[in-house]
């Protein structure tokens, strides 16, 4: 479920995913909430970093640095978790995961749900169509960044 509350931080996910597009990176953006306040953001820097695992999910829960637990965060992104980010949501018992859109890749909604994991997919169109242009215009690093 979508609540007032969620909006702001829906909102601060999409601008983790253009600054890590305007930064020259694959638009996916992450932002950890515990208590209505931000403790981490991130984006995917797979390419402005040459990391292969420094997805969005991943840079923003390293932003946030050591935490003693995670069972009271939610965490915001961009596109569906690939099953290493989904992995990494439940290695930390995250328990609610907010989704901006799972049309231009479906992730691992159904794998999060088997681990206990809320999950809320939005599929907010600028979440999709900041996605779609990037993978019209950059399909090689695309299809890098999942795998193919």
């Amino acid at each position: 479920m979508h609540s007032r509350d969620d909006s702001l931080f829906v909102e601060e996910t999409y601008r983790a995913a253009c600054r890590g597009r305007d930064a020259g990176g694959i638009p996916i953006g992450a932002v950890l909430v515990r208590d209505g306040a931000v403790i981490g953001t991130g984006c995917n820097q797979r390419i402005q970093k040459s990391d292969p695992i420094l997805h969005g999910e991943m840079d923003c829960i390293r932003n946030a640095g050591r935490q003693r637990t995670y069972r009271d965060t939610t965490l915001y992104t961009s596109l569906s978790p690939c099953l290493m980010c989904a992995g990494t949501i439940v290695q930390f018992k995250i328990p609610r995961v907010v989704i901006g859109e799972n049309i231009t890749f479906s992730g691992n909604e159904a794998f999060l749900a088997s681990h206990g994991v809320e999950v809320a997919v939005l599929n907010d169109q600028r979440f999709v169509d900041v996605m779609q242009a990037f993978i019209t215009a950059h399909p090689t690093d695309w299809n890098e960044d999942i795998g193919e």
